[in-house]
């Protein structure tokens, strides 16, 4: 099942696997199309001669030489732009976009159409013949004008996809679907000190984490699973990849072995991060692009800012959805399997703070943040972590700005805000479930901007 996942995960980001099918489909249609018989006398039939058709397929298939050479360059200037301009990690986007690799289907399957037509076509047992295949030429002739339409699509779709509102609005989309198949957080048992750790046999980063069959097996063998490393996370061949002990104290587990051949066909490690069960991996393609803008070679900090928008989205998700450790029981409670997960301030603390370093200087970016905690705090009035990383992260960000932002005046946003956000905090500690420790430094840090 994993092995399976896998080839379609890398089937989904390959340029090359739809245009392979696509070439193979071409020519069994053509084996198809030309036993079709048709009078000379139909309109579906090719008018010309058996050597205007050879001509007219020899022409098609140098201009489709032509045209995928122009589609492929264009290609690789977009994924130079999205590598130095937004993120490298954006190139896996690009090359994920089912449209491109439609197009890229059709122009390889018109020239392999044509190509193969030309071994049938006016030729028979190697001698010239004015018998052929109309309806095949005809049907050559409508796939030239079928990959022409698509030629001015892919242009049209290439000028929109390399805009930097719709890349963020994709990566936004496509994290949003996957945090809302998180489930909600849950306090993962105590690891104990006799549990035995299961090396890795591989390096690399967790990609996926086939839940349900990892803990059918704990379940067959009444053993507790957690894995030491989240989804998206870098590990180590040789380090462990995964602790199991007895459901019982005192019983046995399954010999190691075992349990790594399980643990390493339930748990995919490749040589990239991928989006499947990794928000993190959206949320750093955002922060990328935002860094990237606030960077000395870019100056571009709307840009930024509009990542900041974007990101509000994710954060608020994560949010309402209350994530963090991923805990699995079987129906009889007889096992127990956990995936460590970051929650809501994890989150919080790695976006927000590698923008902050990048974008303390520049006034509009810190009140962008601002914005984005207080759309947190709006969504989860009464979650007592999340509040607690929302005033921590408040507090840098102002303190951050008053270092590096001499005039004041530029700060009268800034502050502005941060009194907003404030008075959210004291409402969410007003409430029995929230007991937020005060924090000195932002009642000093507003008296000496007061003074």
């Amino acid at each position: 099942m994993l092995r399976r996942d896998a080839l379609r995960e890398y089937s989904r980001g390959s340029l090359w696997f739809l245009p392979a099918i696509a070439a193979v489909g071409a020519l069994a249609l053509g084996i198809v199309l030309s036993r079709v018989p048709v009078s000379v006398t139909s309109r579906l039939a090719f008018q010309g001669t058996a050597d205007d058709a050879r001509s007219l397929l020899i022409t098609i298939a140098a201009t489709m030489v032509t045209v995928i050479a122009l589609l492929l360059g264009l290609a690789v200037v977009a994924l130079q732009l999205s590598s130095t301009q937004f993120s490298p990690r954006l190139l896996r986007n690009f090359l994920r976009d089912r449209p491109n690799q439609i197009v890229l289907s059709v122009f390889v399957g018109t020239f392999v159409y044509s190509a193969a037509g030309l071994f049938d076509v006016g030729i028979a047992g190697g001698q010239r013949v004015d018998q052929f295949p109309r309806f095949a030429v005809t049907v050559a002739m409508v796939l030239l004008f079928l990959s022409l339409a698509l030629l001015v699509f892919f242009a049209d779709h290439l000028a929109h996809s390399l805009q930097v509102d719709h890349i963020m609005w994709n990566v936004e989309k496509n994290t949003v679907a996957v945090i809302r198949t998180l489930p909600p957080a849950e306090v993962p048992p105590p690891v104990p000190d006799d549990a035995t750790p299961v090396p890795a046999r591989v390096s690399g980063y967790i990609q996926y984490v086939a839940v349900p069959s990892l803990l059918a097996f704990a379940d067959r063998n009444a053993v507790n699973v957690r894995l030491r490393q989240r989804v998206g996370e870098h590990l180590a061949a040789g380090t462990a990849l995964a602790w199991i002990w007895p459901v019982s104290p005192g019983s046995s587990t399954p010999p190691l072995d075992v349990v790594s051949r399980h643990l390493h066909r339930h748990v995919r490690i490749g040589f990239e991060r991928t989006l499947e069960q990794d928000p993190s991996l959206g949320m750093r393609q955002l922060v990328d692009t935002a860094c990237k803008a606030l960077s000395p070679a870019v100056n571009d900090p709307y840009t930024a800012i509009q990542a900041v928008h974007h990101l509000s989205a994710l954060y608020t998700e994560l949010a309402r959805r209350r994530v963090g450790p991923i805990v699995v029981r079987a129906a009889a409670a007889r096992a127990t399997v956990v995936v460590p997960a970051r929650s809501t301030a994890d989150h919080l603390d790695v976006g927000m703070g590698l923008i902050r370093r990048y974008g303390a200087g520049e006034p509009t970016v810190i009140h962008a943040l601002l914005s984005a905690l207080a759309a947190v705090l709006l969504v989860a009035p009464d979650d007592a972590d999340v509040a607690r990383a929302v005033e921590r992260q408040a507090d840098l960000l102002v303190r951050a700005a008053e270092r590096h932002v001499d005039e004041p005046e530029d700060l009268r946003a800034v502050r502005a805000e941060d009194e907003a956000l404030r008075h959210l905090l004291d409402g969410s500690r007003s409430a029995p479930s929230v007991g937020v420790p005060t924090s000195s430094g932002r009642r000093s840090r507003r008296a000496s901007s007061t003074r």
